[in-house]
């Protein structure tokens, strides 16, 4: 018989489905669990959406942190989110998406010393779609806060136990005391803060050889401020307030006129040989490298541009955009200019002044495009120059802060000085500015100024030079001259007038005797 005839007898079979107990139970709960996937797809996921990261979280942000991320556990309905996203106090920006990540954009810096809320409750998920048809699920309520950087401050003190030392003021602080961060046996005569506010570079002799041979002989060195910002990129180790470090001796060179890149890894340095003076040239340090000259260069002042690859460097011929690191763009020559006084932060325009020959001097705007627009023509000094870190609506700069001096039409030659603002406005292709002068100072011409990295508030210096010169160790301020006191000003910049009327500010006299003010980052 064939095989394919063959009857097959059920009962040849040890098992047959259905017929034990277990595999009816199984199937009956795949049965049930099948019933509830599908109710389950049908009626939606209603468990409440939730906010799954929060970028700025505990952090403590500077003027460099333009904005923050939130992101979602699922995709969410943006126009609740953005309509019930609350920030206390205020921070003005713009909200942009990416799948289930949202970015918020500050319009301007976030004022400095303040603590922040993030409140979101109300939005929705995007289950049922944007046009809202449906209401979606109600997310769980979001609460989280960060803080951005304390307003502090370094000057050189002038007096008694401070005199010419490295001194810290934290504004926020609940004691704001001024801090010595050098000791008595340094004397330092300049000095640029780190991008994170924890360090500051400065220049210093020591205090018994400055009394023989002058401050010719500064040498190089770091000092810890106490102050440890935690922008979003995470924890930093802290020290405390006062722990030196030697970069740099003056055992064979000079060290002059230094400047610091603004992410803090690049120091240029003008050195003098000793033994043989015709040799100067600027000189690079970078952090486990050897310091090393920049080749086939020599030059007068200098400035690091902000994108830290490259800098400005005055020469016979006018200026030259020199680069750094390999990666930077060749060698550029700006001939129409003498000298350069400010950078935007986002390197999108520098401020340039130019000698005429009718004595006047002019300043001029070049943005990275190459455009240059004269926007002031003074016959005086122009000497200081900040570009405002607040954006007009466009994304451009609206602002600038000046230090200037006007000549004034005297028998012998004076200059009264001065601080103003320069408003910007674009007309056509054209960049007009409008100047308006805040408060005019007494003759004194080596007033230095210092904008806060918010852009609400100006400190400044008013020093009066010792009648006969005093020991070599004593404080000097640029021009070698020394200074028997000084005192340092707060000029708020919060109630500036938008409409062009001339601004009421007064300026504050703080209870501090020092000199060359400079915020931190």
């Amino acid at each position: 018989m064939s095989i394919f005839n063959k009857k097959i007898n059920p009962s040849s079979f040890d098992i047959l489905p259905f017929k034990q107990p277990i595999d009816r139970t199984a199937i009956f709960l795949m049965l049930v669990l099948s019933v509830l996937i599908g109710l389950l797809l049908l009626s939606g996921d209603r468990t409440a959406p939730r906010v799954r990261e929060f970028t700025w979280e505990n952090k403590q942000i500077g003027a460099e942190d333009t904005g923050f991320i939130l992101t979602f556990f699922r995709p969410m309905n943006h126009s609740t989110v953005e309509e019930n996203l609350k920030l206390e106090p205020p921070l003005p920006g713009k909200f942009s998406w990416a799948g289930r990540r949202m970015a918020y954009t500050l319009k301007d810096p976030a004022p400095y010393g303040v603590t922040y809320t993030v409140k979101l409750a109300g939005a929705t998920d995007k289950y049922f779609g944007e046009n809202n048809q449906k209401k979606g699920t109600p997310m769980q309520p979001f609460s989280s806060s960060f803080r951005s950087r304390d307003r502090a401050f370094a000057y050189i003190g002038v007096q008694g136990e401070t005199e010419s030392r490295l001194m810290l003021v934290n504004l926020t602080s609940s004691e704001s005391k001024p801090i010595a961060l050098t000791p008595k046996d340094l004397v330092v005569t300049d000095f640029k803060p780190y991008p994170d506010s924890d360090r500051i570079l400065f220049s210093a002799t020591d205090r018994s050889i400055a009394r023989t041979r002058g401050t010719l002989n500064q040498e190089l060195f770091t000092v810890t401020t106490g102050l440890n910002p935690q922008s979003g990129s995470g924890t930093q180790q802290k020290y405390p307030a006062g722990r030196i470090d030697k970069l740099l001796d003056a055992k064979d060179y000079q060290n002059l006129k230094f400047d610091l890149s603004a992410d803090g890894k690049i120091i240029v340095v003008q050195r003098v040989n000793r033994s043989n003076p015709g040799d100067f040239s600027p000189w690079i340090l970078e952090e486990k490298v050897p310091p090393r000259p920049l080749e086939n260069e020599q030059g007068g002042d200098f400035m690091i541009r902000p994108d830290s690859k490259s800098m400005v460097i005055s020469q016979k011929q006018g200026l030259a955009i020199v680069p750094l690191k390999p990666e930077a763009d060749p060698v550029e020559f700006l001939p129409k200019y003498e000298q350069v006084l400010g950078m935007a932060r986002d390197n999108s325009a520098a401020a340039y002044v130019k000698y005429n020959s009718d004595f006047t001097r002019s300043l001029f705007i070049l943005d990275n495009q190459g455009v240059e627009q004269e926007i002031l023509r003074i016959p005086g000094s122009i000497m200081a120059v900040y570009f405002d870190p607040r954006k007009n609506q466009d994304n451009q700069v609206q602002r600038l802060y000046c230090l200037l001096a006007q000549r004034l039409k005297t028998e012998s030659y004076k200059e009264q000085p001065f601080i103003a603002t320069i408003d910007l406005k674009k007309e056509g292709t054209r960049l007009v500015g409008t100047i308006k002068p805040l408060l005019i100072l007494p003759n004194q011409l080596d007033t230095q100024i210092s904008l806060s990295p918010d852009g609400l508030a100006l400190i400044f210096d008013q020093s009066v030079t010792a009648a006969t010169p005093s020991a070599a160790d004593s404080p000097r301020n640029s021009g070698g001259q020394s200074i028997a006191t000084s005192r340092l000003w707060l000029l708020p910049l919060v109630d500036l007038p938008a409409d062009g009327s001339p601004a009421k500010l007064q300026p504050e006299e703080l209870p501090l005797a020092g000199y060359h003010p400079r915020w931190l980052p």
